[in-house]
């Protein structure tokens, strides 16, 4: 069993992409695992029984959403009355539309701050005192590139993840001296549902063909002109819950293949 073995990992928006990997990865450590997202429950069945079945833990699925700070409680309260604690908390659940800001619908605006930013407050706002009592605890947050420089037609997705940036650097601060950590993972684009989804509408922003958006847009700005994959970010969040990582605090986690650096 690894260095996880007793640990319980809650990770948001965990039914598919960069969730479903770190969750993966935690289990592999031997943390119980909280399974969060939204999608086909027959399938998220199959993801929750083949987590325990591959790796021996106890795994559990929420469908909360996480615009509704209610079911974060109730999501984070199952999660304890289940396994005690959390000692890892993994807010990873997103959603983008790309759109100019003449035309960005005020309810996407909402949706996505609501989900990327705010639905982060109410879960470590409920958790982190429990770690604090504990004496350990990790924070990780999927931020993104777009937590340190910006894109045009990205308005709510931008904010939102500069907004986590923050709240990342205020926890470290908050838990430095009870053994909990708080660092954001700042990937560049990743191939995941989220990004396939929004380059319809980018091509419309452009005016642009799917191969001209990939390689001339989103690939762009990533000098290895290579996607980030789950599994990279998988390992790092994984680094970042071992002892060697202890003393990495408030930081924001650069792997975009130099995207920041230029």
């Amino acid at each position: 069993m690894g260095f996880l073995k007793d640990k319980t990992a809650l990770v948001t928006g965990s039914t598919s992409g960069i969730g479903l990997a770190c969750a993966q990865a935690y289990a592999r450590e031997g943390a119980n695992i909280v399974l969060n997202g939204f999608g086909d429950g027959d399938e998220i069945e199959k993801t929750r029984a083949a987590i325990e079945n591959d790796h021996g833990v106890k795994a559990i699925y929420s469908g909360a959403d996480l615009t509704k700070p209610d079911q974060i409680d109730e999501l984070t309260s199952l999660a304890v009355d289940t396994f005690g604690a959390v000692d890892i908390l993994h807010n990873n659940a997103g959603v983008q539309h790309v759109a100019p800001i003449e035309e960005f619908p005020v309810e996407k605006w909402d949706l996505i701050i609501g989900l990327n930013l705010t639905s982060s407050f109410h879960t470590t706002r409920l958790l982190m005192k429990q770690m604090k009592d504990r004496g350990w605890g990790r924070l990780i947050f999927t931020a993104s590139a777009h937590a340190l420089v910006a894109s045009p037609y990205k308005a709510a997705y931008v904010a939102a993840k500069h907004g986590i940036a923050g709240l990342t650097k205020v926890l470290a601060l908050e838990g430095a001296e009870h053994g909990v950590t708080a660092n954001a993972i700042c990937p560049g684009y990743v191939w995941t549902p989220l990004v396939e989804k929004q380059i319809p509408d980018t091509m419309k922003s452009r005016n642009m063909t799917r191969d001209e958006i990939i390689n001339n847009v989103l690939l762009d700005a990533q000098p290895t002109k290579k996607f980030v994959t789950v599994e990279q970010i998988a390992d790092l969040a994984l680094f970042l819950c071992s002892d060697a990582a202890e003393n990495i605090n408030g930081s924001l986690q650069q792997m975009d293949g130099g995207w920041v650096a230029q």
